[in-house]
């Protein structure tokens, strides 16, 4: 089950944004850095509809949260092992994802420690409830 394709966060250019300005908590099996997206908002109106059509279209794009998961070699050697963890994390996101306030950036980082305990999807969905409560990410904590 993998997350809509508006929630998923793919540019370098994203995941770098994040890391370089977005905030950190940190957990025993994962890491969550989050950027809250500040809207684009115009006090001038535009005669021309192709700017308007553009900022509609930003501000659609920036609504959305968007997440992406990091998993390294360091984890695992093994892909068979990463991807397990990776579908885990995606579907406790997925149970997650209606509770999420819009206009943020996350990446999920996994630690080694996940791949070392034998960790499973319940692990995963509290210990994601957790960091997302600690960096204000749910509906009605922003």
């Amino acid at each position: 089950m993998a997350l809509p394709k508006a929630n998923r966060l793919k540019s370098r250019k994203d995941f770098q944004a994040v890391f370089r300005e977005g905030i950190r908590c940190h957990g025993s099996y994962l890491t969550l850095r989050a950027l809250k997206l500040k809207p684009l908002c115009s006090t001038k109106p535009s005669l021309n509809t192709a700017t308007q059509t553009t900022q509609a279209t930003n501000s659609a794009h920036l609504a959305s949260t968007r997440i992406g998961i990091s998993i390294s070699t360091k984890v695992s050697k093994r892909a068979v092992v990463r991807n397990r963890i990776k579908r885990q994390i995606t579907a406790a996101l997925h149970n997650l994802l209606p509770k999420l306030s819009q206009g943020w950036r996350l990446v999920v980082i996994v630690k080694p420690t996940a791949a070392e305990s034998k960790c499973v999807s319940p692990q995963f969905l509290q210990e994601l409830e957790q960091l997302l409560a600690q960096a204000e990410v749910f509906d009605g904590n922003s």
